[in-house]
C-alpha cells in the first residue's frame, strides 16, 4: 500500500523503439501501467497472479497451506460477473459500448474490456465489479451445473485432450497437468466460503495489476482509480512448490477419439528455470528463435515431411517459459505420428552433430524482433502481453527489445544443447476410433 497519500507516477521509455509507459503506484496499493497509443481502440486489463496451478497456498506468515479443489480459479472468474444488486456486468458494459471478457490460464486470471468511446465509464465498471465479490451458496450451486456442462463439452474436444494428455505425460507433480476448469468431481467440492478465501488471498491489490492502453493519460486513469479503489492492506502469497525431475513423467500418451486423422504433439520438458526475470526473458528469446529455426515453415524438417506427405500445413511449434514451467511443443496431424517422432529425434541429433546455421539464426532473430515491434500496433496485444508475459513475471516489456537485439549464436546454441535431450521428450497422440461408436481408450505408457 502507498502511504504517501498521493499516487506516484514514473515514466519508462525505450527511445530505440519509440515506445514508453507510465507506471503508477496508486494509493490503494495497486500497480498501474498506462501505455499511451494514438489508436482508435482503448483496452484495459485488470489481472491477478492467480491461475489453475495455484491450488495450495498460504499468505506469507501463515504456518500451513490451504488446499482447494482443482478448477476453483476458473470458477471464481465466472462468479465475479455476478453483482449483489442483480445487475448483469455485461449489460453494464453494453451501456458504454464496451466489449468485455475474462480468462483464466495456468498462472493468471484477467478481466478486460475494449472500447472506442466512454473509456472512463468502462474503466469504472471494470474496477468496480472486480473489487466487489458476491457469492451465495445458491448461486455457487447453479454455477456448478453450468461449469460441469462446460467441462463435459471440453472432454469431447480432441485439441484439448491432446494438450492435457501431453502435459500429464510430461509432468509427474506440476499442476499444469490438471485441467484449468477442473473436473466435475472437483468443482462439486467448491462452496462460497472457499471462493471468498481464494478471493481474499489472491485478489488483494498487492497481487494484482492494471494495464491500460490507448489514447489516455495517467491523470485520467488515476482519477478513475481514486474514485473506485480505496487503500487496502496488501499481502504476499506463497504457493506450495512443485518438484520435477528433468526427465518426462511418461514417454507416451495416446487416446482414441472421433478424429479424421491422428493428431500428435511432441513435448519437450525443461526444468532449467532461472529465478532472474531478465535471464528468463533472454531464454524466452532463444527458445522463440529455436522453434522458428527448427520447426517453422522455412525449416528443413517441415519441408521434408511436407514433401513426403507425412504432415499438413498445420504443423508448427510453440513454447512457454515462465517462472513456474518451461516446455517446447511441436504438433500437427499425420497418419504416422510415430514416424514423425523418429524423424524429429533424428533431425535434432543431426543438428547437434552438424551445428545450427548462423544464417538461419540471424534470419529468425530479425523476424522475432520485427514481430515484437509490430505488436505495439495493437492495444489488446500490448496490454495482455504487458501484464501476463512481463509484469507478472517481474520483467519489463520495453527491455525485451534490447534482449532480442543482443541475443547471440553462442547462447542460443547453449540453450539448444541443454533443452533437446531424448529423456526430455514425450509423444502424445489422438488416434481415430477404429469402430464407430466404440468408447474412447486412454493410455499413458
Amino acid at each position: 500500500m502507498n502511504n504517501t497519500g498521493k499516487s506516484v507516477v514514473t515514466v519508462k521509455e525505450n527511445a530505440a523503439i519509440g515506445e514508453k509507459y507510465y507506471y503508477i503506484k496508486h494509493t490503494s496499493g495497486l500497480d498501474i501501467y498506462v501505455v499511451p497509443k494514438e489508436l482508435s481502440t482503448y483496452y484495459a486489463v485488470f489481472g491477478t497472479k492467480y491461475g489453475s496451478v495455484n491450488n495450495k497456498f498460504r499468505i506469507k506468515g501463515e504456518n500451513g497451506y490451504t488446499e482447494v479443489p482443482d478448477g476453483i480459479a476458473h470458477f471464481l472468474e465466472h462468479k465475479m460477473f455476478e453483482n449483489e444488486d442483480g445487475v448483469d456486468t455485461f449489460s453494464r458494459f453494453a451501456a458504454t459500448g464496451a466489449s468485455a471478457n475474462a480468462y483464466t490460464s495456468f498462472f493468471v486470471t484477467m478481466y478486460l474490456f475494449s472500447c472506442t468511446a466512454y473509456f472512463d465509464d468502462s474503466l469504472e465498471i471494470l474496477l468496480d465489479y472486480v473489487s466487489k465479490p458476491y457469492f451465495t451458496e445458491a448461486s455457487v450451486q447453479k454455477e456448478q451445473g453450468i461449469i460441469a456442462q462446460e467441462i463435459r463439452m471440453g472432454d469431447d474436444n480432441p485439441g484439448r485432450a491432446l494438450l492435457f494428455g501431453m502435459l500429464k505425460a510430461i509432468y509427474a507433480n506440476h499442476n499444469a497437468r490438471l485441467e484449468i476448469a477442473g473436473s466435475v468431481e472437483s468443482i462439486a467440492k467448491i462452496d462460497y466460503k472457499l471462493l471468498y478465501k481464494c478471493y481474499e488471498t489472491f485478489y488483494n491489490l498487492g497481487n494484482m495489476a492494471l494495464c491500460v492502453c490507448g489514447n489516455v493519460t495517467p491523470e485520467q486513469v488515476i482519477a478513475v482509480a481514486d474514485k473506485m479503489l480505496k487503500p487496502r492492506k496488501t499481502h504476499e502469497v506463497e504457493n506450495a512448490p512443485f518438484t520435477e525431475a528433468p526427465q518426462v513423467n511418461k514417454p507416451r500418451f495416446s487416446r482414441k477419439m472421433q478424429v479424421a486423422k491422428p493428431l500428435f504433439s511432441i513435448g519437450v520438458k525443461d526444468t532449467a528455470i532461472s529465478g532472474d526475470p531478465n535471464e528468463r526473458m533472454k531464454k524466452n528469446a532463444a527458445m522463440t528463435v529455436l522453434e522458428n529455426m527448427l520447426f517453422g515453415g522455412g525449416s528443413e524438417l517441415f519441408n521434408d515431411l511436407y514433401k513426403e506427405g507425412l504432415i499438413s500445413q498445420n504443423f508448427g511449434a510453440w513454447h512457454d517459459h515462465n517462472r513456474s514451467m518451461s516446455i517446447l511443443v511441436v504438433q500437427g496431424e499425420s497418419a504416422e505420428p510415430e514416424k514423425i517422432f523418429e524423424r524429429f529425434k533424428e533431425y535434432i541429433a543431426a543438428a547437434k552433430k552438424n551445428g545450427l546455421s548462423e544464417e538461419d539464426f540471424e534470419r529468425c532473430r530479425r523476424v522475432m524482433y520485427a514481430g515484437y515491434i509490430k505488436g505495439f500496433d495493437s492495444t489488446d496485444a500490448i496490454a495482455n502481453r504487458f501484464l501476463g508475459d512481463f509484469v507478472f513475471e517481474g520483467a519489463d516489456m520495453l527491455d525485451y527489445a534490447d534482449i532480442i537485439r543482443s541475443l547471440d549464436m553462442d547462447y542460443t546454441n547453449k540453450i539448444f544443447n541443454e533443452l533437446f535431450d531424448e529423456s526430455h521428450y514425450t509423444l502424445a497422440t489422438i488416434m481415430p476410433l477404429e469402430t464407430a461408436g466404440k468408447s474412447t481408450d486412454t493410455k499413458i505408457i
